[in-house]
């Protein structure tokens, strides 16, 4: 993969989330200990937090899963920074294309409900932030063949196939080591 394909930055949407922190931190300090982490980290997720407390959270989700190591989470936490909306607000995907900045290849991580994939698609491609973009889709895909297609066909109406990864946490790791 050339420089120009890599990430500059990471968009995880549920970032005060249980899976953000029982999953997402301990991964993203682990990339920042391996050296393979240096793009901004964007957390999107409810309003009322802080980019303070997004830190505090990343801190005590490391503690609890293996530690904070002393020289990966200040980097970690100096690449933080924070979205607050809801998903259904237009408003919010325009602050985090805002955020974005000069980012020209976001990976969009999706570990939220189900039932807001479509909606969280539909404003990525409507604020500009899908483009050149990557999305990362973490549960279960779908509740069974119907509501899939549903969904697949609301990726590909902002996203084409190739930029789309659709992770089920619960089948193992491998399906992620294989990206």
């Amino acid at each position: 993969m050339s420089e120009a394909e890599h990430a500059d930055a990471f968009v995880f949407f549920g970032a005060t989330g249980d899976l953000a922190r029982k999953k997402i931190f301990p991964a993203l300090q682990a990339l920042v200990k391996r050296g393979a982490l240096h793009v901004p980290v964007i957390g999107v997720a409810r309003p009322g937090w802080s980019l303070e407390r997004l830190r505090e959270r990343a801190k005590e989700s490391l503690e609890e899963h293996g530690g904070a190591d002393p020289v990966a989470f200040p980097k970690l936490a100096s690449l933080l920074r924070y979205c607050e909306g809801e998903y259904s607000d237009a408003a919010t995907f325009d602050r985090l294309r805002e955020i974005l900045g000069p980012a020209k290849r976001p990976v969009h991580y999706l570990a939220i409900p189900p039932s807001m994939f479509a909606t969280v698609v539909r404003e990525l491609g409507r604020s500009g932030c899908a483009e050149n973009a990557r999305v990362m889709i973490e549960k279960p895909f779908g509740r069974d063949l119907a509501s899939a297609q549903t969904l697949n066909r609301s990726l590909l109406t902002v996203f084409p196939e190739s930029s789309i990864f659709r992770i089920d946490h619960y089948l193992g790791k491998e399906p992620v080591q294989n990206l």
